[in-house]
């Protein structure tokens, strides 16, 4: 299935400039799985939406959107998976396209930045997500979910916002000013807003949501919600 059930005139690899990855992965998961059937979910309502955008004015889709075959998942491991990202990401790139990842579980996110960044050197990263994920490995792996910030932010600079669950190395690891992070509490508060977030993010972009960076209210189904999150508003405000 296409994204949005886009006609074939706007949905072709050669004529769309965004190209969508479904990548049903979530081996590494820890409390709640189940996000590997996200992309086919997201498909799946994405035929029942209105193409055109209010906000901006025009049909959006007409720019060209088209969807690949979903990334069969890598039973031998996340480094495997990863590397299988990482290799479609950059296939995606090499025609000069915009990548759109749909996962899965969040540890995908390290291969898609692994390819931008060898395609976009100055290339940093907006993390949008309720938990840290800074642990150097979890449960005997550096490519967990729980680890993929901290890969991250060995390649390249790191932003962090909407953030409200971490562990004490973590916070030990974000108070050596290795990655700007911007707590949940604080952004609600006003204390740390939208222009501050953008001040810290600097050459190319890549932004990686986990949604549960989401509220439970507004987003109950994810592997570990967390309560006290961004609203729906919180979190377009911030991409706009």
């Amino acid at each position: 299935m296409n994204y949005g059930d886009i006609d074939e005139t706007y949905s072709s690899f050669a004529e769309a400039a965004f190209i969508v990855l479904p990548v049903p992965y979530d081996l590494t998961s820890t409390y709640q799985s189940g996000s590997r059937r996200g992309p086919g979910a997201i498909l799946e309502a994405s035929a029942n939406m209105e193409l055109y955008d209010e906000e901006l004015k025009k049909e959006t889709y007409l720019a060209g959107v088209h969807t690949l075959h979903s990334l069969e998942a890598d039973a031998r491991g996340p480094a495997e998976m990863l590397a299988s990202v990482r290799e479609q990401i950059a296939h995606v790139l090499s025609f000069d396209k915009i990548p759109v990842m749909l996962g899965g579980e969040h540890s995908i996110s390290f291969g898609a930045v692994q390819a931008m960044k060898k395609k976009y050197p100055q290339v940093s990263v907006l993390q949008l997500d309720a938990h840290a994920d800074l642990r150097d490995s979890y449960q005997g792996s550096p490519y967990s979910h729980a680890a993929v910030a901290r890969r991250i932010a060995e390649i390249c600079p790191l932003v962090q916002a909407g953030i409200r669950s971490l562990s004490a190395d973590e916070a030990a690891f974000i108070k050596e000013g290795k990655v700007r992070t911007f707590f949940a509490d604080d952004i609600l508060a006003g204390n740390d807003g939208r222009e501050k977030i953008c001040e810290s993010i600097s050459g190319d972009l890549y932004v990686t949501i986990d949604l549960d960076v989401l509220d439970p209210a507004a987003m109950p189904s994810t592997g570990t919600p967390e309560p006290g999150g961004l609203s729906w508003k919180d979190v377009v405000g911030l991409l706009r």
